[in-house]
């Protein structure tokens, strides 16, 4: 089985902030990862990424909140995208 795209979606956000959400599924996890899955869920406000989640390979599940970065627990791609979606309205308040 070879890697699925399973997300590509774009959300204008406003004239200067946009979300952009991927998601694949994998044969095999990643390195660092328990799941089939490879994300990156990003929040650009004027050119700068001030939120996102990923999984990078040997590194594992995680989330960057400005220049935080922390754990992220990944149950189900659905629960990561509402997870994501909170932090964004938390962002902006």
């Amino acid at each position: 089985m070879k890697a699925e795209l399973i997300l590509k979606d774009r959300h204008i956000i406003s004239e200067t902030s946009f979300v952009e959400l991927i998601v694949w599924r994998l044969p095999t996890p990643l390195s660092g990862s328990r799941h089939n899955f490879k994300y990156r869920l990003a929040f650009i406000v004027e050119s700068v990424c001030v939120l996102r989640y990923d999984n990078e390979t040997g590194k594992g599940d995680d989330k960057h909140i400005g220049d935080k970065e922390m754990p992220y627990e990944f149950t189900t791609p659905k629960i990561l995208i509402r997870d994501f979606w909170k932090d964004v309205d938390d962002w902006r308040g």
